[in-house]
């Protein structure tokens, strides 16, 4: 009896292993690249986007220019055609009429499900506090764009990380507001798919906590939730129950953060999250010398899997994940402000 009572135990403790050991996603690298050549063309560079078009190539844009805040300042872009990155052009600058520019910042590739359609989405202004919303659009997979548009005030549109779309086509946009330097709120900006009316839904604006840059994630329940950069040594994390709507307390997750940008994304019956695993130091710039990939099955408890960049020094920063038609997984970051890093990986 006690040789066949051990045996059940074993049994049962190897298949609560296994059953464990399934749930943590197996990925593997597939490759890593850096988008363009260093120094030919502007001298920083930061907060890259990523986007698949609907002939299966990939678009990915990021600002650059003298400096981040500089008058010089552009967004830019670079299509790869299966073979290999184009060189970096322009996508859109910050002239205000003959005389007048502003620098730009953190822009946003969104393409609507079942549409050749992308939309750029981007930020022009002085600093964060007093820039405003502008998007184009491009209906040949970026390689020509349309006119740019100022977004209606109140509007800013993605502020970082990607709007979702829900099933009913309705489009989701995370952003927030910079208030003052030591005051930061987040909200949804909810729209139909054409995305030119739009209405503005707080994220616990009544909170201690100062969050920005929210992603979005679907659960299979369909309650949604978004996941924020904070000034508060946490990444933070509130739900909604209405599709938008409304939501509920902000409250932290087990994720340190050092007040840098994350981003999050759905794969199958799982999440995974790019941030950097560091506490917050005296400056804004440190704690992003360490890059990881986190997973986890309830999006407040998360588990890291893979080390992207581990260094002394340097920063490597504002990720941004996005999941292609095949299934694999796309990671573009900023590469010590010098270049951005693409990183493919797939479920084994």
């Amino acid at each position: 009896m006690k040789l066949n009572i051990s045996y059940l135990f074993l049994a049962v403790f190897f298949t609560m292993a296994c059953n464990n050991y399934e749930q943590v996603p197996d990925l593997v690298l597939e490759s890593e690249e850096f988008i363009f050549e260093e120094g030919l063309f502007f001298d920083q560079c930061h907060a890259s986007t990523i986007e698949e078009t609907s002939s299966g190539d990939l678009l990915v844009s990021w600002f650059g220019g003298s400096g981040e805040g500089a008058e010089d300042v552009a967004i830019w872009g670079s299509l790869h055609d299966g073979e290999r990155w184009s060189q970096p052009r322009v996508l859109a600058d910050g002239r205000v009429g003959d005389s007048l520019k502003f620098p730009c910042w953190n822009p946003v590739l969104f393409r609507p499900e079942d549409e050749g359609r992308i939309f750029l989405y981007y930020k022009v202004g002085p600093n964060p506090r007093e820039w405003w919303g502008m998007t184009k659009v491009s209906d040949d997979g970026g390689k020509t764009w349309g006119s740019e548009r100022r977004l209606p005030d109140g509007i800013l549109g993605p502020i970082k990380n990607k709007p979702i779309e829900l099933t009913d086509g309705t489009v989701l946009a995370p952003s927030s507001v910079e208030l003052t330097e030591s005051r930061w709120t987040a909200h949804i900006e909810r729209s139909d798919k054409q995305q030119m009316n739009w209405t503005v839904h707080p994220i616990d604006h009544g909170s201690e906590f100062n969050v920005i840059q929210p992603s979005i994630l679907v659960h299979p329940d369909n309650r949604l939730q978004v996941l924020c950069r904070s000034r508060e040594g946490k990444v933070m994390s509130s739900w909604s129950e209405n599709r938008g709507l409304t939501w509920s307390s902000l409250t932290p997750t087990n994720l340190i953060n050092p007040n840098s940008a994350t981003d999050a994304i759905r794969v199958n019956d799982y999440f995974l999250i790019v941030y950097n695993p560091d506490t917050p130091g005296k400056d804004w710039w440190e704690g992003r010398s360490q890059l990881n990939v986190a997973y986890s099955i309830d999006g407040l408890e998360w588990t890291d899997i893979l080390e992207l960049e581990n260094k002394t020094m340097g920063e490597f920063s504002y990720p941004t994940i996005f999941l292609d038609s095949q299934n694999k997984i796309h990671i573009t970051y900023t590469f010590d402000r010098k270049n951005i890093k693409h990183v493919v990986l797939r479920e084994r």
